[in-house]
This record gives C-alpha cells, sequence and structure tokens, in this order.
C-alpha cells in the first residue's frame, strides 16, 4: 500500500512538472518554451541561445519602478553581445560557478549552466515580481517618489587615479556648461509635462467614476479621444492578466519545479571548491597573541598621547584663517546636524511603515479636502527643501576645499597669479 502511494505521488509530480515550467515560461519575458527546459537539463546545444536571450532580457539594464516601460523595445543585440553581458551581471551578482563564465561567447553550448544560472535568479529574489513591474500597465500619472533616508556625509573629496595624459581644461569646461544646459532642459521639459498634467486634470475634473480619483488621467483620455488605442490598450491589459495568472500558477506549483532542479544539479559535474585562506597560528600561539595584545594595548596608549598636541596645533594653525574657516565649520555643524536629525527620525520611526519609494499616481484633490490616504504635495516639497539645504552646506564646504587646495597648489610655484572666477 505504501508503495503504491510513492508511486501515485510521483506520478502526480511528474504531471505537475510541464504545467509549471509552462507557467515560468509565460512568465519570463521571451520565456523559452517548456521543451526546451526539458532539452537544457540534458545540455543540448539547441536550447543554448533561447536561455541566453531568456538570461539577458532578465538581467538587461531596463528602466527600474520609477520609470515607465518604453511601448516599443529596442531591438536585442547580437547573441555574443548578449552573451558578454549575462557573464558580466551573473559576475557583478556573486554568481558562484566559474563554469559559466568559460562557456564560448559563440552561445552554441552550456544550456545546462544557463538552466542552473536561471534557478539561482529565481531562488535569489523576487525577480518575477520585478519583471512584472517592468512591463505593468500605467492607466494613472505617475510620478517618481523616494523618501529614503540617505543622508551624505560631508568630507574630503575622494581620491581619483592619475590621468593617463594631460587633462584639458577647456574640454572639461565645455562639459561641464553642457551638462548644465541638459539640466536645465531636463527641468523645463520636466514643468512643461507637470503644467500640461494639470490643466488635463482640471478638464476632465468630475469625469471619473472613482470618486477618490474625481478626473482623468492622459491614457483614460487618449482612450476618449481614440477609440483605436482603447483597443489597443485593452489588448495590452489582456496580456499583463495573462501573465499575472502564470505567476500565480507558478507560485502553486513552484516546489514541483525546484524538486526537478535537484535532479539537474545532480547531473552536473561538481566543481572544484577554492581552498580556504587558514591564517597560520604557530604551537605557542596563545603566549604570542597575549604579547601581541600587549603592545597594541600599549602602542594606542602612545597614538593616544601623541593625538592630543596635534590636535591642538591643528587648531591653532587653522584658526588664523578667520571668517573663511568659521563659514566653513558652521556648513559643518549644520549638515551633521541635519543628518543627526534624519537619523533620529529614522530611529524614531523603527517600527513605521517604509518610506515610499517608487513610482506613486498624481491626483489633484482640493486644497480644502480632508487628508487621505497617500502623500501631499506640500509635505514632499517640504522634505525636498530639507535634503536640498543639507546638500548645499555639503557642496559649499567642498568648495572651500577645493578653493585652499588651489591656493597652496599656486602659493607653491612663484610668479603664479591666482584670480577667483566671478561670482566665488
Amino acid at each position: 500500500m505504501g508503495r503504491r502511494r510513492a508511486e501515485q505521488a510521483r506520478a502526480g509530480a511528474a504531471g505537475a512538472l510541464p504545467d509549471a515550467v509552462a507557467a515560468l515560461s509565460r512568465t519570463l519575458p521571451a520565456g523559452p518554451s517548456p521543451e526546451t527546459f526539458r532539452r537544457a537539463k540534458f545540455d543540448r546545444p539547441e536550447a543554448a541561445p533561447p536561455l541566453w536571450r531568456t538570461l539577458f532580457l532578465v538581467l538587461s539594464p531596463l528602466p527600474g519602478d520609477c520609470a515607465p516601460a518604453p511601448e516599443a523595445p529596442p531591438a536585442p543585440p547580437a547573441l555574443e553581445a548578449q552573451v558578454r553581458l549575462v557573464k558580466r551581471a551573473l559576475r557583478s551578482q556573486g554568481y558562484p560557478r566559474r563554469a559559466l563564465a568559460q562557456l564560448p561567447e559563440d552561445g552554441a553550448r552550456g544550456s545546462r549552466e544557463l538552466l542552473l544560472a536561471l534557478a539561482w535568479l529565481l531562488a535569489r529574489g523576487p525577480l518575477l515580481e520585478r519583471l512584472l513591474g517592468r512591463t505593468r500597465v500605467r492607466l494613472g500619472d505617475e510620478v517618481a517618489l523616494c523618501q529614503c533616508e540617505a543622508p551624505a556625509s560631508p568630507g574630503p573629496p575622494a581620491a581619483c587615479g592619475g590621468a593617463d595624459g594631460p587633462v584639458d581644461i577647456r574640454h572639461l569646461q565645455w562639459l561641464m556648461g553642457k551638462l548644465r544646459l541638459q539640466w536645465r532642459n531636463l527641468m523645463t521639459s520636466q514643468q512643461e509635462h507637470c503644467a500640461l498634467l494639470g490643466k488635463i486634470h482640471s478638464y476632465t475634473r468630475g469625469c471619473h467614476s472613482d470618486r477618490s480619483l474625481g478626473h482623468l488621467s492622459v491614457a483614460e483620455t487618449e482612450m476618449l479621444r481614440d477609440p483605436e488605442g482603447g483597443r489597443q490598450l485593452l489588448r495590452r491589459l489582456e496580456s499583463e492578466n495573462a501573465r499575472l495568472e502564470a505567476a500565480l500558477a507558478w507560485r502553486r506549483r513552484e516546489l514541483v519545479f525546484w524538486q526537478w532542479m535537484d535532479t539537474v544539479l545532480g547531473a552536473c559535474p561538481l566543481e572544484a571548491a577554492q581552498p580556504p585562506f587558514l591564517p597560520r597560528i604557530p604551537e605557542s600561539g596563545a603566549d604570542q597573541l597575549e604579547m601581541v595584545a600587549q603592545q597594541l594595548q600599549a602602542l594606542h596608549e602612545e597614538l593616544q598621547g601623541a593625538v592630543e598636541p596635534r590636535r591642538a596645533a591643528w587648531e591653532a594653525r587653522v584658526g588664523g584663517l578667520g571668517s573663511e574657516w568659521s563659514a566653513l565649520q558652521r556648513a559643518t555643524q549644520e549638515a551633521v546636524g541635519q543628518e543627526l536629525a534624519a537619523l533620529r527620525r529614522a530611529w524614531e520611526q523603527g517600527g513605521a511603515p517604509a518610506q515610499p519609494h517608487g513610482s506613486c499616481r498624481l491626483v489633484k484633490s482640493d486644497a480644502r479636502a480632508s487628508g487621505g490616504p497617500g502623500l501631499r504635495a506640500a509635505e514632499v516639497i517640504g522634505e525636498l527643501r530639507s535634503r536640498e539645504a543639507c546638500l548645499e552646506a555639503v557642496l559649499r564646504q567642498l568648495q572651500s576645499q577645493c578653493r585652499q587646495e588651489l591656493a597652496r597648489l599656486a602659493a607653491a610655484l612663484p610668479g603664479l597669479i591666482w584670480i577667483l572666477p566671478p561670482g566665488h
């Protein structure tokens, strides 16, 4: 009786495996067929190209959660370029198997290794949720929002490696000017975009069936203007619903897939593990460690004694800079105070829900209306202004440090006259 039940369980698992693999294929971008998965288990070469393409689409740097997905994605590069990108991306994420990095770049072999890499990505984190978030259909007008605490500690700029050749200052100035111009163009386009959204929200007030929204979005207004666009949107929604149903089916049958992946992993040759690095400890290790600890303690006390006079001498030297040093010290204290306040708020809100991060729908509401769920624009603007003040304090400190460094370099060259640019 027990043997019959075990055989029935194995038969049921074998029957559920094709459904699980088919659900996973429908969820992945350009998902390979279930037959491709079966051939990849036996390392068939014809299964390698579709798996390379799937991994490329999964690992390619597409727009994140805050950016809408493009209507027509760009054409994928050649297979060799896809192979190189997949190898680099997996290596940067810490993929442990070296066999994949040794695969040829023509993409003609290694389907079993690619199947293991795909399974590693699935087991590593919410991969399917991120992929579904990339391709979801956005019906409302959304804006990118991030209120995560990320204090920027002021300090000296990081040291960079020396350039291979002489640096053209005029070229750097041209690049900075170009960057500022593009930044102004971006800000202007964003302001114009927000102004047009405000007009659409004002003109369509009261047209939405949902009273909490009260107005139509750009996509909903476009559906009223162009019925063909509405039919295209309906097809996109049906495709998204199919992917969501496939993701739910995959979650119900996920255990069967991982049991099958155990057999795939068992068919792979074991890789030689890297020998671990173990420090050599002498036989009389305890006595020597105690002696080293005493020497370190003595060195620590000696350093503490040497720090105090040097600190006093440094304070006496920088105190002669006058108002410039006082302004720099005040800016540093303000920046540190703001960061401490941000850390204190994060500590006090330790049990509170996470800060908003991602895309939020824009809804034009009456200023006299009571506060409902969501974030108000005034609160977000106040938070952004606080961060702007902190960043400006850090910028002033870095500019002062750069001026001091330039003055030191100019003083080292006799006959050189250093003239500050206007406005500094």
